[in-house]
């Protein structure tokens, strides 16, 4: 649970996700869409991604990827990232967080 708190914490943008999940395909290109460079963990790709996995269910995260973090915070996964996307409300959050410039 420490570990997805400090990686989280280290960048604008966190998705934790699956190298072989298409929504973590749409999220991440989302983001790139929308001119933000997300830190990406791929937890098929780290030895430490079962217990990442493990530490997002208990956060909540079900699916536990993609897993969106904005600011430190746990937004939530793909249906929550593109509810917030088509209501307009992403786009503030991302400049709050340092994501967004314009």
């Amino acid at each position: 649970m420490d570990r997805i708190a400090r990686l989280a914490s280290q960048k604008a943008v966190v998705i934790f996700s699956k190298s072989s999940c298409c929504m973590c395909h749409a999220i991440k290109r989302l983001f790139y869409e929308q001119g933000v460079s997300p830190a990406i963990y791929e937890l098929d790709e780290d030895i430490r991604g079962k217990e990442m996995e493990r530490a997002l269910m208990r956060l909540g995260c079900n699916p536990t990827v993609p897993a969106v973090f904005i600011g430190g915070r746990f937004v939530g996964s793909a249906n929550s990232v593109m509810t917030l996307h088509l209501n307009g409300s992403l786009k503030n959050l991302l400049k709050n967080a340092g994501a967004l410039w314009l």
